[in-house]
């Protein structure tokens, strides 16, 4: 997995807790940082935006060959 996709994943990860918060508690914690809600806070805005994005890119991660994604993650030591 590459930077930009490590950091999509992290992106999609914030905005899944956010959503979570907002169905359990109805509390909307990027507008809470950033101020404002979806419509008032134009730097929460622009996180939802990111978040958005970063779902369109980790579409790539979903569609990746399962043996691609082995490759990555198997150790292999050095003799």
């Amino acid at each position: 997995m590459n930077a930009l996709e490590r950091t999509a994943l992290v992106l999609i990860i914030i905005g899944a807790i956010n959503w979570g918060l907002i169905g359990l508690f109805q509390f909307d914690l990027v507008a809470a940082i950033f101020g404002g809600g979806l419509q008032s806070g134009a730097f929460a805005r622009f996180i939802y935006t990111l978040v958005g994005i970063s779902g369109l890119i980790c579409l790539s991660i979903l569609f990746k060959p399962n043996q691609e994604l082995e490759e990555e993650h198997s150790y292999q030591p050095q003799s």
